[in-house]
């Protein structure tokens, strides 16, 4: 279900009030009263790639919309003044009750967040996160439960975030590539 475009719903100038406040650009506006120029741009998610010791890939199950039910990885948006790692240990402390004791960067890719109707742009990183214990983990805020599956084993029609199926792709992609570099010449 595609979500509203933000230059569809905004239309009065957020620091004056002012109903003259026509778009600029596809992902911009400039009021005509006072001046302010806004900008529609993305905001930050993290996800988290955690593997079990099978090379099983931890996925959460959402708990709340967008896609309740559905499967994601742990993580969520950073917030203001947080580095993206800050945000991701936070994440996954709120969601799952780990601690984490090292984070690697993977790769990032945009999606499309779709909010009460409303399309929020994000760029979403991820990032292989090691574990200080997979014991005891304990789905909390908006996760309902998690599971351990191998990448290649993903059924994508189960996982909607295109960010998350891009990067479960190239998971796969990678280990791949790995293989074929194992094997003799």
């Amino acid at each position: 279900m595609p979500g509203t475009q933000p230059i569809k719903v905004l239309k009065f100038c957020p620091r004056c009030g002012s109903g003259d406040f026509p778009t600029e650009s596809e992902r911009s506006f400039k009021c005509g009263e006072c001046g302010f120029h806004f900008f529609i741009n993305s905001s930050t998610a993290v996800a988290a790639l955690i593997f079990n010791i099978k090379g099983e890939l931890l996925f959460t199950r959402r708990a709340i919309e967008p896609h309740l039910g559905k499967l994601d990885l742990p993580g969520g948006f950073v917030d203001p003044g947080e580095s993206a790692e800050e945000a991701l240990i936070r994440e996954l402390k709120e969601e799952l009750g780990i601690k984490v004791e090292d984070l690697n960067y993977f790769a990032s890719a945009p999606n499309e967040y779709i909010y009460s109707g409303f399309s929020v742009y994000t760029l979403d990183l991820a990032f292989f996160a090691e574990i200080e214990s997979l014991d005891g983990l304990k789905p909390m805020d908006d996760i309902s439960g998690y599971e351990f599956i191998k990448p290649e084993n993903v059924d994508f029609l189960e996982l909607p975030a295109k960010s998350m199926q891009y990067f479960v792709k190239e998971l796969i992609k990678s280990n791949d590539r790995n293989k074929n570099t194992d094997k003799p010449a």
